[in-house]
């Protein structure tokens, strides 16, 4: 789902609400791609950790890898999705671009967090003027925030169970969040050409890359620095979305404070790295510990799409995020939901050129760029 800005203005690219693409799910399933002329976008995820960015161009078919950069964040640059400081973050957005020579200036981005709804309502109104008219009242009844506040977004999912109505995702961010992203991206010399949802990114990237059987229900994890996203899925279609705050910072927290470690110790033990006088060993409690916090946070959000939404049971899981490669996490969630789980790679069926990439690099990385990846195929029209 996307807002798209230029030159300041917002563009109207649907019939209804005028914010939210109406193009649906496209071959492939990837998740509301924009209409029109195809334009060179580079996907930038702006994260709690680090600014990521990916850029792809096609080839024949498919994609190919033109450039990517990963540029680390200090603590408490971005909290919980916010920009804390806009000027070390535009200083990072303008490193990534100038050390992997990239020339595109035009970008899309993703929020996510507490600031952000994604639900789906059943409205009584049938076709497209019925709907608009019907979802500046309606959003009320279903946001926690007063609706001069927000941007608000819908996509028609189709005719509502048992007919006589229509079911509708319906999408609000807070102005500020979104003028949060787009205002560092102005000040670092880029164009916030789209704002996407971070979930409906990642289910991009996924749905790009894999060919999950007709009617399965998968959860695909994106599990960063501060919040792990949660997007549940069929058949390239978004069931039930949840942000939850709760990622890698809560290892690193929890390790400090167990074993007097600084910040960047900490931080270099969560991923594995030896310290002169601490063993790895004496970090697996502690990490667990915190990993069981994740997975308690992952049952309670499948139990309410089965209480909710459907009494299916999720039949995979993919997880991406750098947070995802902590030791002994994905054994853990094996452990307990008993389902075929994987490392999401974003560059499994993109084209990229051993002769410019370190491939060990690039699928040490994947993980992390999964969002970025689903952004950046924001450039290309539904095939």
């Amino acid at each position: 789902m996307q807002w798209l800005r230029a030159a300041g203005r917002e563009i109207q690219t649907t019939r209804a609400a005028g914010l939210l693409d109406a193009a649906g799910p496209v071959p492939q399933g990837a998740w509301l791609m924009f209409w029109g002329k195809s334009r060179r976008l580079v996907g930038l995820d702006i994260g709690s950790s680090s600014v990521k960015a990916v850029e792809l161009a096609r080839k024949g078919t498919g994609y190919e890898l033109v450039s990517l950069g990963i540029e680390p964040l200090g603590q408490d640059v971005v909290v919980d999705g916010s920009i804390m400081d806009a000027l070390l973050v535009s200083s990072a957005i303008k490193k990534v671009f100038a050390q992997n020579k990239i020339k595109v200036k035009e970008v899309a981005t993703s929020v996510s967090g507490h600031s952000v709804i994604v639900k789906r309502i059943t409205l009584s109104a049938i076709g497209d003027a019925e709907v608009a008219a019907a979802i500046p009242y309606e959003s009320q009844q279903h946001i926690p925030f007063d609706v001069s506040d927000v941007n608000l977004s819908y996509q028609v999912m189709g005719p509502a169970p048992g007919g006589g109505g229509t079911e509708v995702m319906l999408v609000a961010v807070k102005r500020e969040k979104i003028l949060n992203h787009t205002n560092v991206l102005s000040q670092a010399g880029r164009v916030p050409f789209v704002v996407d949802i971070d979930v409906f990114a990642l289910q991009n990237a996924f749905e790009v890359n894999y060919d999950p059987q007709p009617g399965s229900l998968v959860a695909l994890l994106n599990i960063g620095a501060s919040t792990m996203n949660i997007n549940i899925a069929r058949d390239g279609t978004p069931l039930f979305t949840r942000d939850v705050s709760v990622g890698g910072n809560q290892y690193t927290d929890t390790l400090q404070k167990e074993l007097d470690l600084s910040f960047d110790d900490a931080e270099l033990l969560k991923q594995g790295r030896s310290l002169p006088n601490v063993s790895t060993d004496a970090a697996t409690p502690h990490l667990r510990s915190v990993s069981e916090i994740l997975l308690l946070e992952i049952q309670k959000t499948f139990d309410f799409f089965r209480q909710t939404t459907s009494p299916e049971e999720i039949q995979a899981i993919y997880l991406a995020g750098g947070t995802a490669k902590v030791e002994g996490l994905l054994e853990l969630l094996k452990e307990e939901f008993k389902v075929p789980i994987e490392m999401m790679d974003p560059f499994r069926r993109v084209n990229v050129d051993p002769s410019r990439y370190d491939l060990g690099y690039t699928a040490e990385v994947a993980p992390r760029l999964c969002v970025a990846m689903g952004l950046a195929l924001r450039s290309f029209d539904a095939p």
